[in-house]
């Protein structure tokens, strides 16, 4: 065990190494660094318990730098602990390098990305959660700045900790008083600080933040306490050890050139010589859950229309039978989305996120990050408040898979707060990330099986109103597919719809065939990837005339994905939701807005 003369000179070695690594990257954050440098040293060279050779191991104690962007603290604490090679830190932000300017999984002990301030707290619910699934002894520290509480994600977090009886997660908040542009909302205030997190439940330690054997003193109270989830507010100086730098603003994100380089090392005397990794302790190995991989659940067995809403949740239901890695996530809606099936056959890997959007996909990350399973439901319009958190789950690389539900003008008298109109533009962008739209109940289960052997992020969009069985039970739906419903050799137009435009492309058909006009219609329930050959083709065979029709706004869905694929629209007719929708029914709605049979036959018309 590190003495405190020990960890005060590795604390000197991590500034040296932050100051040094910022000034020869041309950039980067070295105050900030400056300003938790005791606090690295207490947690990795005393308090945490991690084998620097593994680092998934399930023994591990895991850490977040929710402040992601002191990512150079955290390479140089790496760098002591023998993890990389501490040559290997004047890389820093290199193209070729994992060590970037805020943590990615790119580097392997990184389990989610930070540095969109607010989200670390909420990552580190869902890694500590899942040591508690896992029942294992290990605990989850999440590192946080001071500027960062004022996010609102920060105080979901708080709550979803205290819901959830976390008394393995401890977060410490950096509180050096200033942020990027103007001093913090409290400061140093420590009480300011206090009062929130206790009035969420937790227990709350405030210490000096420069005195290594007050946060000893801290951490060791955290270790022996409640039931509750642990917050040390560490009182700091931002640019701690560097005079012309300390508690000064305007430093922030400003690396020192050279000769201030030269002048800040002076300050802070020689590297001191000490084996920091000497003091690196591991625990026993650990067993891990047993996991049971598998997909297949059995065929679906539908008569009678059926929400994909209800399919998606009688899917999850039988997922969750064979594979316990599945765990699944709500906003307080689980009656609407169906995952209410899951809750009731399996409590344990059920969790109510409740109305807080932002931590619940925070959440899952952790759980992902542990090798769980999540799937994470709300309506399609919600998901849009965590979008942020979204997108920084694909940057973790993040095995989690979305559920919107209630999309579009077709989930009726609700109105437009309810209804998903933009939210496959919020995913289709996203590098890696599947988007499905089943248009029945059989391919809506057949998608959340390849959700679940797909790795990294999948959006499946359902509906809220019933609709007919298109498919046999044994019918598949692989990614990157689509299905050609109507099909002849004088088809006159191609028709390509997804969800509930395909039960209104093919009343079009009907009305059409009645009148001698033949067209082509496609269930592209792939959005993405799209089934680029199956499309490029029909529109060929059907003279280069094509009508895209979704519900959907105009930008960032399925015309943008097909107008993508296809690679000269001669004829082109995209019919969507182009205006603020009113409530209604929903067939009087897809009438108004030009998406239903009647609009898809006028337009096959005027392109002929």
């Amino acid at each position: 065990m590190a003495s405190v003369s020990v960890l005060e000179k590795i604390a000197r070695r991590l500034r040296i190494h932050s100051l040094k690594m910022t000034t020869a990257a041309g950039s980067g954050h070295p105050t900030t660094c400056l300003s938790s440098a005791d606090i690295i040293a207490s947690l990795f060279f005393h308090e945490m318990r991690y084998d620097p050779k593994d680092p998934f191991a399930w023994g591990n104690d895991e850490f977040v730098l929710s402040k992601g962007h002191a990512a150079p603290i955290l390479w140089a604490a790496y760098a002591e602990a023998g993890i990389i090679p501490v040559d290997s830190l004047l890389d820093l932000r290199k193209i070729n390098s994992d060590l970037e300017g805020h943590p990615t999984p790119r580097m392997p002990w990184v389990k989610a990305a930070t540095g969109s301030l607010g989200q670390g707290l909420s990552v580190g619910v869902g890694l500590a959660l899942a040591q508690k699934l896992a029942g294992v002894k290990a605990r989850t520290f999440v590192l946080m700045g001071d500027g960062e509480c004022a996010e609102g994600a920060v105080w979901e977090a708080a709550n979803a900790g205290r819901e959830l009886k976390l008394g393995n997660l401890v977060a410490i908040v950096d509180v050096n008083r200033l942020g990027q542009s103007d001093p913090t909302m409290h400061q140093h205030d420590l009480k300011a600080y206090a009062r929130k997190f206790r009035a969420f439940g937790w227990d709350v330690y405030e210490v000096d933040g420069h005195k290594i054997e007050k946060i000893l003193e801290a951490l060791a109270a955290a270790r022996k306490g409640s039931s509750s989830p642990k917050v040390i507010l560490a009182r700091t100086i931002k640019g701690k050890g560097v005079s012309f730098v300390e508690d000064k603003n305007g430093w922030h994100g400003k690396p020192l050139k050279p000769e201030e380089l030269e002048k800040a090392l002076a300050e802070l005397g020689p590297t001191p010589e000490v084996d920091s990794k000497k003091y690196v302790r591991s625990r026993e190995r650990i067993k891990g859950p047993k996991w049971n991989d598998s997909v297949e659940f059995g065929l679906p067995d539908y008569r009678e229309k059926t929400a994909t809403r209800l399919a998606y949740g009688l899917a999850l239901e039988k997922l969750g039978r064979v594979n316990n890695r599945v765990v699944v996530i709500d906003g307080d809606v689980k009656n609407s989305t169906y995952a209410d099936r899951f809750f009731a056959a399996y409590p344990d890997r059920s969790f109510q996120s409740f109305i807080a959007e932002q931590n619940m996909v925070g959440l899952a990350m952790g759980l992902a990050a542990k090798g769980f399973w999540p799937f994470v439901a709300t309506f399609a319009a919600f998901l849009t408040r965590a979008h942020d958190q979204v997108r920084m789950a694909a940057y973790s690389f993040s095995n989690i898979k979305f559920c919107g539900s209630h999309v579009g003008v077709s989930i009726g008298e609700d109105g437009p707060s309810q209804m998903g109109l933009e939210d496959l533009a919020m995913f289709l962008p996203i590098p890696d990330c599947l988007v499905f739209y089943p248009s029945d109940a059989v391919s809506a289960e057949k998608c959340v099986r390849e959700a679940a052997r797909y790795r990294g992020l999948v959006y499946i969009r359902t509906t809220r109103p019933a609709t007919p069985i298109l498919y046999p039970p044994d019918e598949e739906f692989p990614a990157g597919g689509a299905k050609v419903l109507r099909k002849s050799e004088t088809d006159a137009v191609t028709v390509i719809a997804a969800g509930v435009t395909v039960h209104e492309a093919l009343k079009a058909y009907e009305q059409l065939k009645k009148e001698g006009l033949n067209i082509r219609i496609i269930d592209a329930y792939s959005v993405k990837p799209i089934d680029e050959e199956t499309i490029v083709q029909s529109v060929s065979d059907t003279g280069g005339r094509v009508v895209v029709a979704e519900d959907h706004f105009e930008q960032g869905g399925l015309g943008t994905a097909v107008a993508l694929a296809i690679p000269e629209k001669k004829f082109w007719k995209h019919l969507c939701v182009r205006e603020l929708p009113r409530s209604g029914r929903p067939e009087e709605l897809l009438a108004r807005y030009g998406i239903d049979a009647a609009a898809i036959a006028a337009a096959v018309k005027s392109l002929l």
